[in-house]
This record gives C-alpha cells, structure tokens and sequence, in this order.
C-alpha cells in the first residue's frame, strides 16, 4: 500500500493533513470562543428563565393554597347548608304534622256540632210530629165522640154528666 492512499487526492477519500486546508485551527478557535464565551451568555439566558419558572411555580403554589383554603370553607358552608337545610326540613314536617292534628280536631269537632245539630234537628221533628199525631188524634177523637154522642146522649144522661162536671168543678 502506498502512502497516497491516506492523503486526500481528488476524488478519492483519504485524511488531509494540511491544518489549514482542513480548517482545523478554524474549529479549534471556534471550539474555544464558544467554551469560553457562550456559557455566561447562556447561563445567564437559562437562570432568567429558571428564574421565571420559579415565580411562575411559586405563584402556583400560592394559588393553590388559597384554592385549597376555599375549598375547604366551602365544604363547611356546604354541610352548614346541609344542616341548616335539614333542620328546615324536619320543621315542617313537624308544622305540617301539627296542622294536620289541628285540622283532624277541627273536623272531628264540627262533626260532633253537626251531629248534635242534627240530634236536636230531629229531636225537634220527633217533637213537632208527636204533638201532630197528638192533635190529630184528639180531632179525630172528638169528631168520633161528637158523632156518637147524638145517639148515646139522651136528656137524662146529658143531666147526669153536667151534674157530675159541675160537682168536679166545685171540687176543684
């Protein structure tokens, strides 16, 4: 093997020694500029940032606590309201049971006013036919009496009576 097959020839692939052909030096002061230049520019750069993320994450966290804190005072005003909610609740059903009762007593009350009502209603009605049925039988009696009396009462016997009736009244 020839040494020309290393060296770089044209068209063919082989190491070019040449440094500043190469560029070498060129990448090397390059290399060098951006190792010692580029860090400050870019750390500066990345703590800005770093920085900001901070903020960003330390205002998140504050945020968060004071969400955590009306989180939690809401959940108290929520079961306060459950409470509250259910004390309404259980209070009417008490007013509603105590309207019923009195309702139930109302009624039961003008039930009876109305039966006794009724009783008395009737009580008047069996009064006032007993006193008809009383009067018609003493019409009824005195046309029987009056339409037997012409042929039972004779002059003696109309003496006999007035004679008795006068005798009761001076008794009396």
């Amino acid at each position: 093997m020839t040494l020309s097959l290393f060296f770089a020839n044209h068209g063919t692939f082989g190491l070019n020694f040449d440094i500043f052909e190469a560029n070498l030096i060129n990448l090397a002061i390059v290399i060098f500029a951006l190792y010692k230049f580029l860090p400050p520019f870019i750390g500066g750069i990345l703590e800005r940032r770093r920085a900001t993320i901070l903020a960003d994450l330390n205002d998140a966290e504050d945020r968060l606590a004071k969400a955590s804190s009306a989180l939690s005072e809401a959940k108290k005003d929520l079961a306060a309201a459950h409470q509250k909610a259910e004390k309404i609740r259980e209070d009417c059903k008490a007013r509603a049971q105590s309207i019923r009762t009195e309702s139930e007593k109302r009624t039961v009350e003008e039930m009876a006013r109305v039966k006794l009502g009724a009783t008395a209603d009737l009580n008047a009605e069996a009064a006032r036919v007993s006193a008809q049925l009383r009067q018609e039988a003493a019409r009824l009696a005195i046309e029987k009496a009056l339409a037997s009396l012409p042929g039972k009462l004779n002059d003696k016997a109309q003496a006999k009576l007035m004679s008795q009736s006068i005798k009761n009244l001076g008794n009396a």
